[in-house]
């Protein structure tokens, strides 16, 4: 049982949990809108008040708090987007447009209460890096072994790890010698053979022999407590970028009101003009001028651009990613199980003894006796695989070396060099040659040897996805630097990169290497439109993935803290939607653009005849509807660009994630909903209505 101490260790690195939004008002605002459209449509009496009541609630439900903080922001001369939806509203009201009013509030609000939604989920994650490690350790103490807390082990003792436990501390091994899966901390494919004099990180898991280690860190100074601080301190980093509109309301909107006042004031003061005649058409331009079509231009077209990425297999955990990917320069990608598979695969042998079919099957037959990844990589290998077995006596585990056992009357051993040694078996220099070529191509090696010579020799290897290859190719003709960053040796990564198509390649790095790498390259963008990306599926990639600009996480196979940690998950782990998504979001980029030009030179035509005395209400009501429909319309484009680019969905598990992710986008329909209320809006203007 672990003490009081390592429990709240243990708590301090997992954050508070936020709050839960309530999605009931939203909907029920949305669903009042509706209901208020069909309301003001219908000819019977008492449709004019019962829409404005039905309007008015959905108002209160969805955006009061935007409705009040956009007057207090006017009122203060700070003028943003609130105080555009608040203008947008009361425009609607005054012209007595009330299902327009509360459907433009509760588009708005569910815009952002979508974009908003995950931006607390990388905290909840940061708590499940913790459990990796255990919460006790077997430490020798007072001339015995006795079990004690993690967070009371001092740097110093020496602690003792038996197999099939984790490792619960940094330390360096001064007795025994054990294979180590390192994979959460590296992402290493192949578990690393570790002997007194080797460095052991908390978290990593010892799979076959029993070692003590001298602790180095304590428990809050790990490599893994390290990761969890690092992804901590990159998440509460980054801040939303700033929207276009925002921007341009700081301008516009001041415009707009101080051209509504001259146009009431001036004529009235200067040229004798009637006041109930320029305050009507004052009245006019503020409602032509009603940001009706620019507020709902980027929500509209984001959750557009948002559900065709879902659709896709892309999904974006918020608008702002989507606006940044235009602007990827630098991407890193992790190695294994981001650009390959993620586990060793049979490449190559060679057999140096007669009897060609029967060396391989006792190497098959070896290999089967055995949980080892080469091992699986052999058996799983199909010409290899289909081999009869032969049956195996005196089966034994090498630690650190490799297995052996007796078929018929030899004694067969199947493993590394160091069996070579430890058996003196002799090796030609055919044999050492080609095993020394496959080593420096970044390939593992094991030997099949009696107790004379060596057999035959196998090679394994981590293989680049058939995607990979593409991914890196498109980007590279987007103008988008590769980059790969790794934990694995300098041969297997530079092999894998050059199958892969990358040319700068960074190897042997720990997480906070990576965390490093990456945010110094986006120290050295600042000031520059450009910005930084990271792929990767495992722990060890999450700080990294949350210190770039934009996150990318392998959907189906990676590691949840990765997929936390990122801001976009690739299903499928397909790269070649990495590509897809900055096609996406340059088309978004582009409607957005389209969007807010349209919406002004209608308003900017609209404005200049008001100013003239020629429109009146009516033409005030048509360029307000006419635009916000035109930019809606145009945004639908998104979706219906999304022919060719469904998720397949084969992989049950892919299928899984993408349904329990889809949540965030379920909110899309309610947009299109919204969409088709405003068209028949605009049809009943068209009839006189």
């Amino acid at each position: 049982m672990s003490s009081p101490g390592c429990r709240a260790c243990c708590a301090t690195g997992a954050a508070p949990a936020a709050p839960s939004e309530k999605w009931w008002p939203l909907i029920l605002a949305i669903s009042l809108a509706g209901l208020a459209e069909i309301v003001h449509a219908a000819a019977f009496g008492y449709a004019e008040w019962l829409a404005a009541l039905l309007a008015l609630m959905g108002i209160a439900l969805s955006g009061a708090g935007v409705y009040l903080r956009g007057w207090r922001a006017l009122l203060a001369g700070r003028l943003g987007i609130d105080t555009l939806m608040a203008l947008a509203v009361t425009g609607a009201l005054v012209l007595r447009q009330w299902p327009e009013a509360a459907m433009v509030m509760a588009l708005f609000t569910l815009a952002e209460r979508l974009e908003a939604r995950a931006l607390d989920r990388t905290r909840h994650a940061i708590g499940k890096l913790l459990e990796m490690a255990p919460e006790t350790a077997c430490v020798e103490r007072e001339g015995g072994w006795r079990t004690c807390a993690v967070a009371d082990v001092e740097p110093g003792e020496i602690v003792r790890v038996r197999p099939g436990e984790r490792i619960p501390l940094d330390g360096e091994i001064v007795r025994g010698q054990s294979t180590i899966n390192q994979a959460t901390i590296t992402g290493e494919s192949l578990p690393v053979e570790k002997t007194a004099g080797d460095a052991v990180f908390a978290g990593t898991l010892n799979e076959t022999g029993m070692f003590e280690f001298r602790v180095t860190a304590a428990a809050r100074q790990t490599l893994l407590a390290r990761i969890v601080q690092l992804v901590g301190e990159a998440g509460n980093a980054q801040a939303p970028a700033q929207r276009f509109i925002d921007r341009f309301a700081r301008f516009y909107t001041p415009v707009i009101v101080v051209s509504a006042l001259v146009v009431a004031i001036a004529p009235p003061l200067f040229f004798d003009a009637a006041w109930r005649d320029c305050l009507y058409r004052a009245l006019v331009l503020l409602v032509i001028a009603c940001p009706c079509a620019l507020v709902i231009s980027t929500p509209v077209a984001i959750v557009s651009g948002l559900t065709r990425a879902a659709r896709m297999g892309i999904l974006v955990k918020g608008g702002v990613h989507l606006e940044m990917g235009r602007k990827l320069a630098w991407v890193a990608f992790d190695k294994t199980g981001t650009l390959t598979r993620g586990r060793p695969a049979y490449v190559d042998c060679a057999v140096f003894a007669p009897a060609r079919e029967t060396i391989l099957q006792y190497a098959v037959s070896l290999a089967a006796c055995s949980d080892h990844p080469v091992s699986g990589a052999l058996t799983r290998e199909e010409t290899l695989g289909a081999l009869p077995h032969l049956p195996v006596d005196e089966f034994t585990a090498l630690p650190g070396s490799g297995i052996q056992g007796r078929i018929g009357d030899t004694l067969l051993v199947l493993g590394n060099r160091r069996t070579l040694h430890a058996r003196a078996a002799s090796a030609t220099p055919e044999a050492l040659a080609r095993a020394d070529a496959l080593e420096e191509a970044g390939k593992t090696v094991v030997f099949l040897s009696d107790a004379n010579r060596i057999l035959a020799l196998f090679a394994v290897a981590d293989t680049v996805r058939a995607e990979s290859r593409m991914a890196i190719a498109a980007l590279k003709a987007m103008g988008i630097t590769p980059v790969l960053l790794t934990g694995d040796n300098h041969a297997a990564a530079r092999a894998i990169a050059a199958e892969a198509g990358i040319d700068v390649v960074q190897s042997e790095l720990l997480p906070e290497d990576k965390y490093r790498i990456v945010t110094g390259r986006k120290t050295a963008n600042v000031g520059k439109e450009e910005i930084v990306g990271m792929v990767g599926d495992g722990i060890n990639d999450a700080p990294a993935l949350a210190a770039a600009d934009i996150g990318f996480a392998m959907g189906a196979m990676g590691a949840d803290t990765a997929l936390e940690a990122a801001d976009v998950a690739l299903m499928d782990d397909d790269l070649g939607k990495l590509p897809r998504f900055i096609r996406l979001s340059r088309a978004t980029h582009a409607v957005l653009a389209q969007n807010v030009a349209a919406a002004l030179v209608i308003k900017g035509v609209f404005f200049a005849l008001a100013l003239l005395g020629i429109a009146n209400m009516w033409t005030a009501v048509f360029a307000d509807v006419g635009a916000t429909l035109l930019v809606v319309a145009n945004s639908l484009r998104l979706l219906r660009r999304a022919r060719g680019f469904a998720v397949h969905g084969k992989n049950p598990s892919t299928r899984r994630a993408l349904l329990r992710r889809a949540r965030g986008f379920a909110g899309a329909a309610l947009v299109l909903a919204g969409q088709r209320i405003l068209l028949r809006r605009a049809r009943g203007f068209a009839d006189g209505n």
